[in-house]
């Protein structure tokens, strides 16, 4: 369930990539080069909000947050309330594919 818009998240990444980019001193030029991701690719992201996730993530391993990111998206852990709880979380085996379409 979604609290909020796809196009509100792109707006807030942008942002948040662009206020780093700005508290490093850097240019649109200067992340483009240090990155490896084009210039144009860059001002398309900004202007936009559009970019690939090889080219996004090259981004935050250079204005910081990569970490973030990985932890951010791991699965969450089960608070069991029994020792029935951890027992049956045990048996069960880690899903490897979905059941759904």
């Amino acid at each position: 369930m979604l609290f909020i818009s796809i196009s509100k998240v792109q707006k807030k990444l942008v942002d948040n990539i662009r206020k780093r980019r700005l508290q490093m001193n850097l240019t649109q030029e200067g992340l483009a080069e240090r990155s490896g991701v084009p210039l144009p690719t860059l001002r398309k992201f900004e202007q936009k909000g559009l970019i690939s996730l090889d080219s996004f993530l090259k981004l935050l391993s250079v204005v910081g947050g990569l970490e973030e990111m990985v932890d951010a998206l791991k699965p969450k852990e089960n608070n069991f309330k029994s020792i029935d709880d951890v027992l049956k979380s045990e048996e069960k085996s880690i899903k490897k594919r979905g059941n759904r379409k």
